[in-house]
């Protein structure tokens, strides 16, 4: 019996959030023939952009998620920053198949790591800090080097300090002004990977091919796809995947970024509950993009099998990079070009990424990490 839904095309799908992620999910839900709507603090968002009705309006604006919910068919969410109250509460007058658990445990990351060890997968070790004594108790046994983290609102880098000895524990402590934070071993990986699936209300399970991240200045800069890695990482990223997804009773799709060290040990860093930078490579190399897969999971429809049809390399184009991939379009026919239609060129502000699909890996590499504008 189907647990699910279905949406039919020409039926609306509700959008939390205007950023790129919900822009892309426009995009390939438009494929199908669906509407679009968007709530979005700010008017002009890239998803507002490419939708049929813009509400402008806070994500915790309980009247614009009802008006949201009156002209949608189905709802769901591009980036975790969603309130989790106002999202719960939307949960009992629409369709949001996702629900709000998912959002409230991956916004905390206590209570990811709580969930990730309960699903029985592999986390560095790590201590819960709500007090500049329980830093120092925990680095007794955690050692060094470390890291200190604010369990809600970090990304690329942000809330985060990396202690390398005792002296460090003071300075590391001012991130404890913005609530409990969490230390975590350092692991010293190798290459840090991610595996983004996506699931049904029914069970069904796709997964994307597994991914090998490069990130500069904690932002991701790269993603190579297939992982260089060896079949036996690829199968145990696969099944810790798998479990994740079973035990969060996932629907939609889901990233989990791992780190590999050089005995092949694979350790979960985090999770993120919607399509990922990582996995943009999906929309050129893959028979379906992660976005076409989420839209298929959140609208009741059968997923598709994932197959990679060419080896792919998706790099970021951030605000300081603007320029130069503009004037090298004309030189670059083998460029994927994708623009969020953001105004703004800030930077180390995701602007737009570039796909390239190759069968020789290391030409293209090389020729893409040589060009002066990634310098």
């Amino acid at each position: 019996m189907s647990l699910s839904k279905l949406i039919q095309p020409g039926s609306t799908i509700g959008i939390i959030g205007g950023g790129q992620l919900g822009r892309m999910m426009a995009l390939a839900a438009k494929h199908a023939g669906f509407k679009i709507a968007v709530v979005e603090p700010s008017a002009d968002s890239p998803t507002g952009q490419v939708a049929d009705e813009e509400i402008i309006a806070p994500y915790d604006d309980k009247d614009a998620l009802l008006k949201l919910a009156s002209v949608s068919d189905v709802i769901t969410y591009e980036f975790e920053n969603v309130d989790y109250e106002a999202l719960k509460w939307l949960t009992e007058k629409a369709y949001v198949p996702q629900g709000a658990e998912l959002i409230k445990i991956t916004q905390d990351r206590i209570l990811e790591k709580q969930a990730l060890t309960d699903a029985g997968v592999e986390v560095a070790p790590y201590a819960v800090i709500r007090s500049k004594e329980d830093l120092d108790k925990a680095l007794k046994h955690i050692g060094f080097p470390s890291v200190l983290k604010t369990s809600r609102g970090g990304y690329d880098g942000k809330g985060q300090y990396v202690l390398n000895e005792t002296e460090d524990a003071k300075e590391a402590a001012s991130l404890l002004k913005n609530g409990p934070c969490v230390l975590e071993s350092w692991v010293p990986f190798e290459k840090e990977i991610s595996v983004i699936m996506t699931r049904s209300a029914n069970g069904e399970l796709e997964v994307f091919p597994v991914g090998e991240n490069i990130h500069v200045n904690n932002i991701l800069h790269e993603t190579i796809a297939p992982a260089r890695v060896s079949e036996n990482v690829v199968k145990q990223a696969e099944k810790l995947a798998e479990k994740i997804a079973a035990h969060l009773n996932l629907v939609g799709t889901l990233a989990v970024e791992m780190f590999l060290t050089k005995d092949e040990k694979i350790y979960v860093n985090e999770l993120a509950p919607r399509p990922h930078n990582s996995g943009h490579y999906t929309i050129e190399a893959c028979n379906i993009s992660q976005f076409g897969q989420h839209i298929r999971a959140v609208c009741g429809w059968p997923l598709m099998k994932t197959r990679l049809l060419e080896q792919a390399v998706m790099v970021n184009v951030l605000g300081q990079h603007v320029e130069g991939v503009i004037e090298q379009i004309p030189q670059q026919p083998d460029w994927n070009v994708h623009f969020y239609g953001k105004m703004e060129a800030k930077m180390n502000r995701k602007m737009g990424h570039i796909t390239i699909l190759t069968t020789d890996m290391d030409k293209t590499l090389e020729d893409l990490n040589g060009n002066e504008i990634w310098k």
